[in-house]
């Protein structure tokens, strides 16, 4: 269980966030919606420990750091690495050798070329694979169905799910709210610098209504001047 009391988050005199609390526990997918800009990335590497913030995150099993996997927005690579080596490189941060790296090769991915000649998509899964072949008990994933095709999107979905069944923690964020409240036991809205939470399928709607509501503001406003 990962445990998030009082955190706080500011860039010179803007709150990015403000006393938020989370219990993340095993075998659960929780979702963060928010708008652009509303904090979700920020709140992501706090708890990865890549921003200093204010409060507390801490967990039973040690030091975050050293059983989970962050997945950014968009996944940063050594120039001239090729996928079967990051995939190697990985492991090896963990501590043990892969073997048969093409069974593992889930997304058919062509692991002898140089990851700088990836697509988008192909770079979003090519650094899920790594994540996911070191076995981390905790998986922060920033808007991974984001630029990858709908075929391994289904794939991912199902792979959440096996991961949920296994006891592993997920902290998922993306702009496909359907997938969210498909997938998630429950979704933190992150607004104005605090966090709603909520659970289950009719709170899911309530904030999808939500969400409507301030799409049709903005649709009114825009039949004015179109």
């Amino acid at each position: 269980m990962v445990r998030i009391e009082k955190l706080s988050k500011s860039f010179g005199n803007h709150i990015v966030f403000q006393n938020v609390n989370l219990e993340l526990n095993s075998g659960k997918i929780y979702g963060v919606v928010g708008k652009n800009g509303a904090g979700k990335t920020t709140l992501f590497n706090c708890i990865c420990g890549l921003e200093k913030y204010q409060g507390s995150i801490t967990s039973s099993e040690g030091k975050i750091k050293d059983f989970t996997g962050y997945l950014p927005a968009e996944p940063y690579f050594f120039d001239k690495i090729t996928g079967e080596e990051y995939l190697y490189f990985m492991c090896r941060t963990r501590g043990f050798k892969l073997h048969d790296v093409e069974d593992k090769n889930i997304f058919e991915l062509p692991l002898k070329q140089y990851i700088s000649t990836y697509s988008t998509g192909m770079k979003k899964k090519i650094a899920l694979l790594g994540i996911l072949l070191q076995k981390n008990d905790v998986l922060i994933l920033d808007e991974p169905f984001n630029g990858v095709d709908i075929g391994s999107n289904m794939l991912i979905i199902q792979i959440f799910k096996e991961l949920q069944r296994l006891g592993k923690t997920i902290l998922v964020s993306s702009h496909i709210f359907a997938t969210l409240s498909e997938i998630c036991d429950e979704i933190f809205f992150l607004e104005n610098g605090e966090i709603f939470q909520k659970k289950g399928f009719h709170e899911f709607l309530e904030l999808e209504n939500q969400l409507k509501n301030d799409i049709s503001t903005s649709i009114d406003k825009i039949k004015k001047w179109l």
